[in-house]
């Protein structure tokens, strides 16, 4: 019988940690559900763990492949999956119990959703740094399809091993896809840029597992000038489509970096925009340094902010907003 949820779980190498994983699934209050664990090319006893789990849980099938890499091993779940729904999560995270069931809640209450996550918490807590710490701060912050869409460019809004799809719009979108930058941040970006609403549900259903050498921390797919590549990538695509050029608020390290990815991928840079009183009216990346007073002269662009000390963003948005410029529209943050 087909399932209503298929939950894609990559493993490699995972069998000292997998056992939580397993139990937290088998454990769902939610039950019409099926797990694809795909062994990618493990050399521990992962293998022997998942066919241990499905002997005892009729909703595993395991699945063992070559070692590819992440996204083959995903790819490989997602066509063998069954389920309308397509669920994520990694083989060293631990899902609550009711993960499932709220998940599938929102999808049931919300048509007009295609995907959604959850709030998350980092574990252990020794090992949680504070890049990871903003980060989980800034994700829990978010409890709506609109706070979702507003905050597309900063950052990923949806945890990759939290989210719940519909698998007729991941289909829809190609999927998933290796393109040299970080493969669940492009796949959000795809399901958006098609038009689909995302959402979250605004509790802690994940706890996700912080390691020094978690491949987030490791491949260079999500180093941060590939997540800049990515963003600029979908930018161009989507909102800058049209405009007169782009305007860059913060001419400091984050914003002429993300400059230099605009000009590298070909769209037009048209000023930027610094309260330092130091760089105001320099040219930079050949286009002036201009004071938040003359951004009126720029109607017409897109503008983004690249602000990166604390609080920046916000103080941004109350500018623009103050001008009249529409976020989403006129503008968006990027950092």
């Amino acid at each position: 019988m087909q399932p209503r949820i298929s939950v894609l779980l990559p493993c490699r190498d995972a069998a000292d940690v997998v056992r939580d994983a397993a139990t937290s699934l088998s454990a769902q209050s939610f039950e019409d559900f099926e797990v694809v664990a795909v062994d990618d090319g493990s050399v521990d006893d992962t293998w022997g763990l998942l066919l241990a789990w499905a002997a005892r849980d009729r909703r595993v099938r395991p699945l063992r492949r070559p070692r590819l890499g992440l996204i083959p091993a995903l790819t490989a779940a997602q066509a063998y999956a069954r389920g309308d729904l397509v669920a994520r999560m990694d083989a060293d995270d631990v899902a609550a119990p009711d993960r499932l069931e709220l998940q599938d809640g929102l999808l049931r209450e919300r048509p007009d959703v295609s995907a959604c996550g959850t709030h998350v918490r980092y574990f252990p807590p020794e090992l949680v740094r504070n890049g990871a710490l903003r980060y989980q701060r800034w994700l829990n912050s978010l409890a709506s399809p609109e706070s979702v869409a507003r905050e597309i460019f900063v950052e990923c809004p949806l945890a990759h091993p939290s989210l719940l799809a519909r698998r007729a719009a991941l289909l829809a979108v190609g999927g998933y896809r290796d393109v040299g930058w970080p493969e669940d941040y492009d796949l959000v970006l795809r399901l958006w840029a098609a038009g689909r609403r995302l959402a979250v549900v605004p509790r802690v259903l994940l706890e996700w597992r912080e390691a020094p050498a978690r491949t987030s921390r490791v491949h260079s797919r999500y180093s941060p000038a590939a997540f800049r590549r990515c963003k600029v990538h979908f930018l161009a695509r989507t909102l800058a489509v049209g405009r007169k050029g782009v305007v860059v608020w913060g001419a400091g390290p984050v914003g002429k970096a993300f400059a230099r990815e605009l000009m590298g991928q070909g769209v037009k840079l048209s000023a930027f925009v610094d309260l330092d009183p130091r760089k105001i009216g320099q040219d930079v990346y050949g286009v002036r340094v201009v004071p938040p007073a003359d951004i009126g002269r720029f109607r017409g662009a897109l503008a983004v902010a690249a602000v990166g000390t604390p609080g920046g963003r916000t103080e941004v948005r109350a500018s623009l907003d103050a001008a009249g410029w529409r976020e989403m529209t006129d503008y968006c943050a990027v950092a």
